[in-house]
């Protein structure tokens, strides 16, 4: 779990695309359970894809931005870590990544998932991150904005995987 580390809310010295990035537009300064709010983030940007256009385009734009935030929040991350030390909790781009991750399974077939998976989603997800079995915590291990995303993925990989096994067995 990431330190509960006071951040202050403004930071002159923080450049604000950064912050916005890791603080997933800002959900991170949100009092409690900034990593669940991170999350959420990820189901509210997801959401229109799940409601508007399911199968084939939804997949390919939950992986567009699944690499665009990886990308950009690791390093954003990193450059939080400069301003607010090792992990900071209100950096929660990670938790957005992986949201959008462990929704995938939602995203195929010409029918629309059941939206109470979309709950299951967020509970597995949140699960593995907060709990990190499985080597999920050995992953923290890696340097800078790579460690901080890297466990958040792997959980998101476990509960992709759980939900792809409760949508075969329906």
């Amino acid at each position: 779990m990431k330190s509960r580390r006071p951040i202050p809310i403004t930071d002159e010295k923080f450049p604000l695309f950064p912050k916005l990035i890791a603080t997933s537009f800002g959900a991170g300064f949100l009092p409690v359970a900034p990593g669940t709010w991170g999350a959420i983030v990820g189901i509210i940007l997801w959401l229109p894809l799940y409601i508007w256009s399911p199968g084939v385009p939804a997949y390919i734009a939950t992986i567009a931005a699944i690499v665009f935030f990886t990308v950009v929040g690791t390093w954003a991350s990193g450059v939080s870590e400069k301003y607010w030390g090792k992990d900071p909790v209100a950096a929660c781009v990670d938790e957005t990544v992986g949201q959008l991750i462990s929704l995938l399974p939602l995203c195929g077939g010409i029918e629309v998932a059941p939206w109470w998976l979309i709950l299951v989603s967020l509970v597995l997800f949140r699960f593995f991150d907060i709990f990190k079995p499985l080597g999920i915590r050995k992953m923290e291990a890696l340097p800078g904005g790579a460690g901080m995303m890297a466990d958040d993925i792997l959980a998101a990989i476990y509960s992709a995987c759980i939900l792809e096994v409760i949508l075969l067995l329906m």
